[in-house]
């Protein structure tokens, strides 16, 4: 594989991952409200999610999702769902208590374990994350080289190693921002609702998409 290619395809992808969408958001919301380690439990799941999207994509079962419209129906729907359940959860949140403890964390946070299963299921529930890959990696692959399945596997895990410095960088500063904010009661349950108004509005976007 050409070493210049490689790095364009690392440079774009950063750009990519810089981005708006629901796993930087996720990344953000998360970090605000709870803490730099809790940005980053989300960070990490989101990333074993893009592991199954490589694998996925080097194997062409992504390409099922693009021309089976009930496999995509199906993935879209659920996702929508999960979003919008994100949604209330931060809503009940914004209704509760949130009060910073010692550690930076705010009570009633969630363990880090299912921060994790939140990270996966978010993206793993993305049809588009799919999409992406699939149309994605196939424009990096050096003809007549090595395997193309072991060049999309490359190319997915350059993705992912660099979704993670991205989602480290962004989950800090974040959660800097959010220990100014969210000391005051009133921000943290309106950041809450801010939050839930994010998953709702990525829900709807969602729900809307085609895989055309």
């Amino acid at each position: 594989m050409d070493v210049m290619n490689l790095f364009y395809f690392a440079g774009l992808s950063m750009v990519l991952t810089f981005m708006p969408g629901p796993d930087i958001l996720f990344v953000i919301t998360q970090s605000i409200t709870g803490n730099w380690k809790d940005g980053m439990v989300v960070a990490i799941g989101l990333c074993t999610g893009l592991v199954v999207h490589t694998m996925a994509a080097a194997l062409g079962v992504s390409a099922i999702l693009h021309h089976s419209s009930l496999a995509f129906q199906t993935l879209k729907i659920a996702g929508a769902v999960y979003l919008f359940y994100l949604a209330w959860q931060a809503l009940r949140e914004a209704g509760s208590s949130h009060d910073a403890d010692g550690s930076g964390r705010t009570v009633g946070s969630q363990s880090l374990l299912g921060l994790y299963q939140k990270g996966i299921l978010m993206n793993l529930l993305n049809p588009k994350v799919s999409l992406f890959f699939l149309a994605f990696l196939p424009q990096f692959i050096s003809p007549g080289s090595t395997s193309v399945h072991l060049q999309m596997v490359i190319l997915g895990l350059i993705f992912i190693l660099q979704a993670v410095l991205v989602f480290s960088v962004v989950s800090l500063i974040a959660h800097r921002l959010g220990r100014i904010f969210m000391k005051n009661a009133t921000v943290s349950r309106w950041v809450n609702r801010g939050k839930a108004g994010i998953y709702v509005a990525l829900g709807a976007k969602l729900f809307m998409m085609d895989n055309k």
